[in-house]
């Protein structure tokens, strides 16, 4: 035995359809396509959401809503994590960069700070922008506030 005269196992594949060969290969004539239509056609090809004739789904689904191109997203941070963070590492002054730093916002992202949780320190706080709510606990305790 060698690579010469070796065989795929009798029944493991099946005979490939010779299409197009005349009448007696049972594949002559139209060549499996049947008759006529578009399909039948040398060069076809569906197109991505063709249906039929039918309106596509991508046109029949209503479109509503626009997006504003001025939208500014803001990473809000709770005055609460602020605290957090202040015990952790003995802040007296958060900055943006420090926010950076200890890993809660990504550089070039606007930060909003919220009021939501307590405020237990004094802080001067450095932000792009702040809710009423956590001015009035950062200034309660005697903390400064400066918009970026």
């Amino acid at each position: 035995m060698d690579l010469s005269n070796l065989k795929p196992a009798k029944g493991s594949t099946k005979g490939k359809k010779r299409i197009g060969r005349g009448q007696g290969s049972g594949y002559g004539g139209t060549s499996t396509r049947g008759h006529k239509g578009q399909k039948s056609r040398s060069g076809y090809s569906k197109k991505i959401g063709f249906e039929g004739g039918q309106m596509p789904l991508q046109r029949r689904v209503p479109k509503f809503g626009f997006t504003n191109i001025n939208r500014k997203e803001f990473k809000a941070i709770n005055i609460g994590t602020l605290q957090e963070l202040a015990e952790k590492k003995n802040f007296t002054d958060v900055s943006v960069d420090k926010l950076i730093d200890a890993g809660l916002v990504q550089k070039n992202t606007l930060v909003k700070i919220l009021g939501e949780g307590e405020l237990k320190t004094k802080l001067n706080v450095k932000a792009h922008a702040f809710s009423k709510s956590a001015v009035k606990a950062i200034e309660a305790l005697g903390g400064t506030v400066e918009k970026i």
